[in-house]
């Protein structure tokens, strides 16, 4: 509702809804943005030079939050002192350019890489040390599996960036009729078994 503007007290009702209770399994944050939200450089750099780099920094922040949240809804406590890293997603053809890449890699924030069956635009590029995958379906957003070549193609990828020195996360979201489990799975299987890779002979 921003459109990531005037954001401090958001952020810090944010940081305090939970998040921080998650403790050693809190991973990268996920900032997803609208097709609506065209990209302003100096918007998305303002944004991201807000952000907390970790824990102890986003506890901070929570302890400023506003009256929308309040008694045991609010959590500020710092389970484990730990970086804390971001990940954009966005999703307006808008951000197609170098400069949006530019901004993250200023802040040290990864790029999504979103498969969404040709609906959104495909950002592939490097602007940390973080790869954060996205994947919506492969020919039906939300709806279709991963076939066995699509998640070979997948897990090729993920050895080149992980060989790269990169952290690799992949989500799938393509749960509508259940198959982000079961992909999850295949995946992370081809990834403990190097037989299960093509490149291999």
């Amino acid at each position: 509702m921003k459109r990531l503007r005037d954001v401090d007290a958001p952020l810090a009702n944010f940081f305090a809804s939970g998040l921080l209770a998650l403790g050693d399994k809190l991973g990268p944050v996920l900032w997803q943005l609208p097709e609506n939200l065209p990209f302003d450089a100096a918007v998305l750099d303002d944004f991201l030079g807000r952000l907390p780099r970790t824990t102890t920094e986003a506890a901070a922040l929570a302890t400023r939050h506003d009256d929308r949240l309040a008694g045991d809804r609010v959590d500020t406590a710092v389970r484990t002192e730990r970086p804390l890293r971001h990940a954009v997603e966005a999703r307006s053809a808008t951000f197609a350019t170098e400069r949006f890449f530019d901004v993250l890699a200023a802040h040290d924030v990864g790029c999504v890489l979103a498969d969404t069956a040709g609906r959104w635009p495909v950002l592939d590029r490097r602007t940390s040390d973080l790869r954060y995958v996205r994947l919506h379906g492969d020919r039906e957003l939300y709806a279709s599996g991963y076939t066995d070549v699509a998640l070979d193609r997948w897990a090729a990828r993920c050895r080149d960036w992980l060989a790269g020195g990169e952290d690799v996360f992949v989500y799938f979201d393509n749960d509508a009729k259940g198959f982000a489990p079961h992909d999850a799975m295949a995946l992370l299987r081809r990834l403990e078994d190097p037989s299960c890779d093509p490149g291999r002979t």
